[in-house]
C-alpha cells in the first residue's frame, strides 16, 4: 500500500481532503516568518507588582479603618462606663473627668473652667455615637 500523505512543506488537510494554505491564520511556507512563543515573564512579574500594591494599598486602608473604628469603639465604651446625673443633648460637647478615686465622669463644664482631671471633649452625634474632639 502506497502513503498518501504529502510532504511537510505542503499543507494538505486529510479531512477535507484540500489544499489549505491560503485560510491558515500563520504562515506555512519555508519563507513564512518563525512562529515563536511570547516571553510573558515581564508582563506576569508587573501584574503581580500591580497587585501586591494594591492588595497592601487596601489592606493598609482597611486597618487604618478598622483602628478608627475601634478609637471610637473605645471612646464610646469610656463615656457610657462613666458616671452623669443628666440626659445629654445631641449636638452638645462634653467634657469627661477622671476623679481620684479612678471613677470617670461626664460634665458640661469645660476643663479650662475647672480642676479636674480631663480625659477629653466629645461630641454627641445624631446617631447618638460620641466623637472625641
Amino acid at each position: 500500500m502506497r502513503n498518501k500523505r504529502k510532504p511537510d512543506s505542503i499543507v494538505f488537510n486529510p479531512e477535507t481532503q484540500k489544499y489549505d494554505a491560503s485560510i491558515k491564520p500563520y504562515g506555512t511556507n519555508v519563507g513564512a516568518p518563525a512562529i515563536t512563543t511570547t516571553d510573558t515573564t515581564p508582563w506576569k512579574n508587573r501584574s503581580i507588582n500591580n497587585i501586591n500594591h494594591k492588595v497592601k494599598a487596601k489592606y493598609l486602608e482597611l486597618k487604618n479603618e478598622y483602628e478608627k473604628m475601634m478609637q471610637e469603639f473605645e471612646d464610646n465604651k469610656l463615656i457610657f462606663d462613666a458616671k452623669f446625673s443628666f440626659t445629654p443633648i445631641i449636638g452638645e460637647v462634653y467634657h469627661l473627668y477622671k476623679r481620684d478615686n479612678g471613677e470617670n465622669f461626664l460634665s458640661i463644664i469645660a476643663p479650662e473652667q475647672c480642676r479636674f482631671n480631663a480625659l477629653g471633649s466629645f461630641y454627641l452625634n445624631a446617631d447618638q455615637t460620641w466623637k472625641k474632639i
